[in-house]
């Protein structure tokens, strides 16, 4: 091997550890967190059956409040925003916080793997 070639193998090695997410995201585990935390009220399937909660397939990329046939609270419909990672991250975190008027009735998710690895599993239902 050259210089050249192990300093290129060095600075790929480097680049791909440093491009690595510190908090890496596990959508398995967020699966199951999923079922565990979320699936009393929404189900992941892109027709399913119908919960207290809208279905989360495609949830990441979609406009609030548009799952045809759900009612939403006039918060959500008025809320004018599309749910990117972030955004749900936010929301899950302390929803109440993030849309006062919203009807969901649940006080958070506070750990901020288990938000990521939720998200991570919802980014996969498409």
């Amino acid at each position: 091997m050259t210089h050249r070639s192990i300093l290129a193998s060095t600075i790929l090695a480097i680049a791909t550890v440093v491009s690595l997410p510190a908090n890496a995201q596990d959508a398995a585990a967020g699966e199951g967190v999923f079922k565990r935390v979320c699936s009393t009220c929404h189900n992941a399937a892109a027709e399913g059956p119908r919960k207290l909660g809208p279905t989360m397939h495609g949830v990441v990329g979609r406009k609030a409040a548009s799952v045809e046939g759900f009612r939403y609270s006039t918060a959500k419909r008025d809320a004018d925003l599309v749910w990117t990672p972030e955004k749900l991250s936010a929301y899950l975190l302390n929803p109440r916080e993030f849309m006062p008027g919203t009807t969901m009735a649940y006080a958070g998710l506070k750990s901020d793997t288990d938000r990521a690895n939720v998200i991570a599993y919802l980014q996969t239902l498409k």
